[in-house]
């Protein structure tokens, strides 16, 4: 998961390949409360790993429940409808599966069982509503408090003592606000129909019905069944007792899905988006998403846990749709009406201004920054095409996972004039991880930048400047790919060493750079599968690599390697020639220009702290030689560009480097 300050998508012009979905955060945090109350252990699989289904784990965890991993499965030990402790705090984040289902779950208990619990999570969870859910639990007769707004968490459900709960009449709630409201009651609710059955009556035209077909089809599946009149009474059985069905899947999330339908509808050109983990059998409401996907032009084919996707009408076809059925996917809808051939209105939608933010609003602001026309209202927001040049946009996305991955299809605008797109920024990526932790990364697994488009940022030096560590920790701030490429040469000098293989044959050494087995995974470095990380680092492997430098067909031949490094989002080069050389036309080049004298006490320190014996004057000699015949070798001396930026970090901390790097980067940037 990318947790940088900000994450540029160059412009992106094709998609295609395989995508692995993770687990749906709807059935994931209804899987995970139903295993809590039942009796018995349930073995899950395929479970969500995100933000909000480890506040609910959290939550089972501190409530008594037993929680085992073994490799890929959880296996969850429920409490049987009965309290093990009685006085808790639970922290839920901005996780409304956890907080809805949970205070409503803890309420009937904590009244049944005499207990007190405290439900709280962080500053936007308080400003999403739950008093209609908070009224439906006291018309039963639970204590519930508010220990902030009224009609808002935090709240305290329970307040130690016993009460005898109203089951009789039909417990009311509204179902024009959140289904998440009558998804909490009928989870809860049958802890309480000892004595008879328990009736939930909705108030209103129910919205996101295809959430309580998920909430009922589980229920069934840990032994409740419910008695339904359409969507306005349930009847929640005499009697009614979870059991654990043993073994339970969480199918592939459809709302995240949406992203990658888009994906093959809008840049599925050569070859289609294949989507595994859901398919046109799924029992989420969102797999409905097809519809309008084809509806708007995408070819979509399907079967058991599968979807392939591709463009089929372009410009895609606006539509008008009353999105009650899709409301967290037709979000995905407001950024492909971009590409549409008119205007494309999505009503129904008031739910989204209750959301982990007002959706409706925050989404109309970020498709004007892109150059959209776009009106909203209470429940609709309409969009034009956005026909004329695309604006480079720094987008908001309001901690809302949604916003994040929806706005980053923006990033396959169109060429205009033959030239490529616009990027686009994405701000704190990391939102993504309430529900799709790896979807960046998954995403540029599939896609297929602008020729060129691509930015690179180079970091070149002499021996010893710091340009590797100064590089690596601008990749990390990025978000980018790293090149070391002094790697590469010290990796072909250890390769030619194995081999037995002369320093000075040069055509030797160019067939061994040339099939070079180098795998790097994280901070290690491999070598036909040999950790050579260390051995990498050794000053005598840096000697071997400048000699190994020297050699016109080495440097040839890792030059499409090096080359091969470019990927987006984003890469930083370090070396002596990757601005002049491998990368003329990066975005930013930085040429290091530390003294010898500064160098080399950096290097006397290292190699002291390390324990080795150094020697300060002979270091500065070393160093003196290697400059001499880096800069004045016949082919790519290191040199700085013509129009390198010169960084003189003799005086300067690493974090110094860094920030002026940074600084000058961000001018260079269209945001």
């Amino acid at each position: 998961m990318y947790t940088t300050e900000f994450l540029d998508l160059p412009p992106l012009v094709r998609a295609g390949g395989r995508v692995r979905l993770p687990g749906s955060k709807s059935i994931s945090n209804r899987v995970l409360l139903l295993a809590g109350l039942a009796a018995g252990t349930t073995e899950v699989h395929d479970l969500l790993d995100s933000d909000d289904t480890r506040v609910m784990l959290d939550a089972l965890r501190l409530l008594g429940c037993g929680l085992q991993r073994d490799g890929e499965v959880l296996k969850v030990t429920g409490l049987g409808g009965q309290l093990a402790r009685k006085d808790t705090q639970l922290f839920l984040g901005n996780a409304g599966t956890a907080m809805r289902p949970l205070t409503a779950a803890l309420a009937v208990l904590a009244a049944s069982q005499g207990g007190q619990f405290q439900l709280s999570g962080v500053a936007r969870m308080h400003e999403r509503p739950i008093g209609d859910l908070v009224q439906a639990l006291r018309q039963l007769g639970c204590p519930v408090a508010d220990l902030g707004q009224p009609g808002f968490p935090p709240l305290q459900v329970g307040d130690g003592a016993l009460h005898a709960l109203n089951t009789a009449a039909p417990i009311r709630v509204r179902g024009d606000v959140s289904s998440q409201f009558l998804t909490a009651l009928l989870l809860a609710l049958p802890l309480v129909t000892a004595q008879g059955p328990v009736a939930i009556e909705v108030d209103g035209e129910l919205i996101s019905k295809p959430y309580i077909d998920i909430t009922l089809r589980l229920l069934a599946r840990f032994g409740i069944a419910v008695e339904r009149e359409g969507y306005q009474r349930f009847v929640l059985p005499q009697g009614s007792a979870y059991r654990t069905p043993g073994r339970i899947h969480v199918e592939g999330d459809a709302s995240s899905a949406s992203y990658f339908i888009a994906l093959g509808a809008i840049a599925g050109t050569d070859q289609p988006v294949r989507i595994e983990g859901v398919g046109l059998d799924s029992i989420q409401g969102d797999i409905r998403f097809v519809e309008a996907a084809q509806a708007m032009g995408a070819q979509v084919m399907g079967g058991p846990g599968w979807l392939e996707v591709q463009r089929g009408a372009w410009p895609l076809k606006a539509l008008t749709l009353d999105c009650n059925h899709i409301p967290d996917a037709a979000m995905t809808l407001a950024v492909m009406a971009l590409y549409a051939d008119g205007p494309t209105r999505l009503n129904n939608i008031a739910s989204w201004r209750v959301k982990e933010t007002d959706r409706i609003a925050a989404m109309a602001t970020e498709l004007r920054k892109l150059g959209a026309t776009v009106t909203e209202g209470p429940d609709f927001i309409e969009i034009q095409p956005l026909a004329g040049p695309w604006q480079a946009a720094s987008i908001h996305t309001y901690d809302d996972h949604r916003m994040a991955m929806c706005l980053s299809l923006a990033a396959f605008n169109p060429l205009v004039a033959g030239e490529p797109g616009a990027p686009v920024r994405i701000l704190d990526p990391k939102c993504v991880g309430k529900t799709f932790p790896d979807y960046f990364e998954t995403l540029f697994e599939v896609v297929t930048p602008a020729a060129n488009q691509v930015p690179v940022l180079t970091v070149d030096g002499p021996t010893a400047s710091g340009k590797g560590t100064l590089a690596s920790e601008l990749a990390r701030r990025l978000g980018f790919h790293l090149l070391d490429s002094g790697a590469l040469y010290r990796a072909t000098a250890l390769a030619a060493q194995d081999a037995g293989v002369s320093l000075d044959d040069e055509a030797a050494l160019a067939e061994l750079a040339g099939r070079l087995a180098l795998r790097f995974e994280g901070q290690r470095v491999y070598l036909a599968g040999r950790d050579i990380t260390d051995p990498l680092r050794l000053e005598s492997t840096g000697g071997m690599a400048s000699r190994v430098s020297v050699h016109p067909a080495v440097r040839q031949a890792l030059h499409q390697l090096q080359l091969s490094f470019r990927r987006a989002p984003g890469l930083v080069a370090d070396g002596r020639d990757m601005g002049t050389v491998i990368f003329p036309g990066a975005s930013l080049k930085v040429f290091l220009t530390a003294s010898v004298e500064q160098r080399a006490e950096r290097r006397y320190k290292q190699l002291i702290s390390k324990g080795v014996s150094a020697n300060l004057p002979q270091i500065q000699s070393d160093l003196r030689l290697r400059d001499e015949r880096d800069a004045n070798r016949s082919v790519a001396p290191c040199r700085p560009a013509e129009d390198a930026m010169l960084l003189d970090n003799s005086a300067l901390s690493i974090e110094d480097s860094v920030v002026q790097c940074l600084g000058w980067w961000r001018q260079r940037r269209p945001f």
